[in-house]
């Protein structure tokens, strides 16, 4: 019973990560695609931001490979456990795959997808810190390895972010901010991940994630001139 609870929690911890760094990766291509047609002789910033992409890409191959290893696949996860999804369908009242490619290359709306961007990236580096003291975490060897290199790299996550905001004079996160990120993340420990926890009939993915990756979407939106 013990390892069966044990197998169960790790899992779905691994599903709602995986979930979330395909989404995280998914999500900057989308960005990207703003900011190389509205600065595209922004060469630093453009590189660091393609940086990201690439170590959120790297984070969702190393829980895919963790899965391959158990020989199942992740727990079928949706937004409702994305921390990125919740957090902009609050703050722009517009779930991501809604917001208009354009529109995000206005600095107003860049500005606030900053701050949401680095607050999102800071609460995930304190709650790698977290789970690597979890002995649930220590006694996987292979998971505890994973999230050592997720703490390493999520630094250099939020540093462009925090760097454009304050080249271009604009405000830290406030209190409202402040407060919608522990709302999204004491909703999912509190409550998401206790009810899929107990969920008896909880579906597992038939494919995985990026099996499902648009590239030639991605190819047309990075065509698309910015708004006036």
């Amino acid at each position: 019973m013990r390892d069966a609870v044990r197998r169960r929690f790790l899992e779905l911890l691994c599903s709602i990560y995986i979930y979330n760094e395909h989404r995280g990766y998914t999500a900057i291509d989308r960005m990207l695609a703003a900011i190389r047609a509205s600065w595209p002789d922004d060469e630093a910033l453009i590189r660091k931001v393609e940086s990201h992409r690439a170590d959120e890409r790297k984070h969702y191959l190393m829980f895919r490979r963790w899965f391959e290893r158990r020989g199942v696949m992740p727990f079928d996860i949706d937004r409702t456990c994305g921390h990125i999804d919740r957090f902009v369908e609050i703050v722009f009242g517009s779930p991501i795959d809604a917001l208009d490619y354009r529109l995000i290359g206005r600095e107003d709306v860049f500005e606030r997808l900053c701050r949401v961007v680095s607050l999102t990236e800071k609460r995930g580096h304190r709650q790698v810190e977290i789970l690597l003291r979890d002995p649930k975490v220590q006694d996987d060897a292979q998971l505890t390895k994973i999230f050592r290199v997720i703490e390493q790299d999520e630094p250099s996550h939020w540093a462009p972010y925090d760097g454009w905001l304050r080249d271009h004079g604009r405000r830290e996160a406030n209190a409202w901010e402040r407060a919608i990120d522990s709302f999204v993340h004491g909703e999912l420990l509190v409550f998401k991940l206790p009810v899929l926890f107990l969920a008896p009939r909880l579906r597992r993915r038939s494919t995985w994630p990026d099996h499902h990756d648009d590239a030639g979407a991605l190819d047309q939106v990075a065509a698309l001139e910015p708004l006036a």
